[in-house]
């Protein structure tokens, strides 16, 4: 029959406590929110709302064709100019998602011949990339710049190293200065995801490569997500000029995908905005992170110290850790739940995502109603 091995899929999965399923979520939900990625609360902002209606308004429901044809407008843009300029990278080019970021810049700076260095806690956009790309890939031991430059020492070639700066599983910060300086030892290219960095770490928010000194060097290429801190949606990739260019000629998730969505642009435009007016934002994200921890960890619950705004906390196994995460779906705390084949290390978590806009009074119920529906 007709893909017939499905079945046997899913009742594999069904056996393994491995079934995911779509809960959709209503405009006016009474969950407290420690699930999403809307690290500095703006998705609802109505500087953020009215970017994205403006937006719509003028320019129309989508872009109506690919980037080199009809998709880029002048918006599009402005936020590219406002957002390299915002991180300190010379050039930046947007995409319709973080995801198709991730796979053009690894895809397009990994030609045949070359060597393309992955850590293995890398996000699932960064790994398919390494699977698309022409070269050949060399996954290393987690956050281990040594491991970086060992891989790089056995190839005599152009080559890249490849890694998230915040790991979206447990959310440590990854060594970015040890890892430029393994791949400027062998004049490699550091190609890094600062998904959950941009809006959170550098001053001001302007994310883990500008706190490590690394904005605007011309060995580093920066992607980054517009659907988290900034509150919409799309990706970017940041980095020199001749790279950007060099992107728009070669890319295929650029050059063969419609453009963003104008109210996407819009959002995030407003949001940067916002964000450069409001920098504390970022601060009050990792301070809430951190209370969070703090919390946790006083409650006696096994979390990892958070070097941005993901906070997570172990499960006993898969089953606990659904049932977990249900048990505080019903007593009104929405939180994240990892498990495999999602987290690389096989271990169950409850994923918390810290929010600026979260009051001392919500952070001190969430932690109550984990402590309350531990297994």
């Amino acid at each position: 029959m007709a893909f017939g091995w499905i079945d046997e899929q899913a009742a594999a999965r069904r056996r393994a406590g491995l079934v995911r399923t779509l809960r959709p979520r209503p405009a006016d939900s009474p969950l407290l929110d420690l699930a999403s990625n809307d690290y500095l609360g703006l998705a609802r902002h109505p500087e953020v709302v009215e970017g994205a209606v403006a937006a719509a308004r003028t320019w129309g429901g989508g872009a109506t064709g690919s980037r080199l044809v009809t998709g880029t407008t002048e918006l599009h843009g402005e936020l590219e100019r406002e957002l390299a300029d915002f991180c300190g990278f010379e050039a930046a080019l947007v995409f319709s998602s973080g995801y198709a970021a991730n796979l053009a810049a690894v895809t397009a700076l990994a030609p045949h011949g070359s060597l393309i260095v992955s850590d293995a806690g890398n996000h699932a956009s960064l790994i398919d990339g390494c699977r698309l790309a022409r070269g050949t890939t060399q996954v290393v031991g987690h956050a281990d710049p040594d491991a970086v430059r060992k891989a790089l020492g056995t190839h005599d070639g152009p080559a890249v190293a490849v890694s998230d700066t915040v790991f979206s599983v447990d959310g440590d910060a990854a060594p970015l200065a040890g890892l430029a300086g393994a791949c400027r030892e062998h004049g490699a290219g550091l190609v890094v995801d600062d998904a959950h960095g941009l809006g959170v770490l550098g001053a001001g928010g302007r994310g883990a490569p500008y706190a490590a000194g690394l904005a605007g060097a011309d060995d580093v290429v920066v992607t980054v997500t517009l659907s988290k801190s900034l509150g919409s949606q799309g990706g970017a990739v940041l980095g020199p000029a001749r790279v950007v260019e060099h992107l728009v000629n070669a890319a295929r998730t650029f050059i063969f995908d419609t453009g963003l969505a104008p109210a996407s642009a819009g959002a995030a435009l407003a949001a940067l905005r916002l964000l450069g007016r409001e920098p504390e934002r970022a601060a009050r994200a990792r301070e809430v992170a951190t209370g969070l921890h703090a919390r946790l960890t006083a409650a006696g619950l096994e979390a990892v110290r958070p070097d941005a705004a993901v906070v997570s906390v172990r499960a006993p196994s898969p089953e606990e850790a659904v049932q977990w995460a249900a048990d505080c779906r019903a007593a009104g705390l929405f939180v994240g739940c990892f498990r495999p084949p999602s987290v690389p290390d096989g271990i169950s978590r409850l994923r918390l995502t810290a929010r600026a806009d979260l009051s001392e009074e919500q952070i001190e119920r969430a932690v109550r109603v984990i402590g309350e529906t531990r297994p």
